[in-house]
């Protein structure tokens, strides 16, 4: 089976499982690391503590994605 065929058969998959395949191969790109996944849940928690203090006011994603392609647009 080459590339092709395999991508043909994958599209053939329920959601599900084609998501299952995605995560699985960008898991075998980009491997977890532990100590780097606690660096990351830890930032989250941070973040998230300064929301709930009003330290920082969250941002709409689709404002941060407006502003982007305006940006791009011009």
């Amino acid at each position: 089976m080459n590339t092709q065929q395999l991508i043909a058969e994958a599209i053939e998959l329920p959601v599900e499982d084609r998501a299952l395949v995605v995560n699985s191969l960008l898991n075998s790109l980009n491997p977890s690391s532990g100590a780097i996944d606690r660096q990351w849940l830890d930032v989250a928690r941070q973040r998230l503590d300064e929301i709930n203090a009003g330290k920082v006011i969250p941002v709409p994603a689709e404002a941060v994605f407006a502003k982007i392609w305006n940006r791009f647009d011009k």
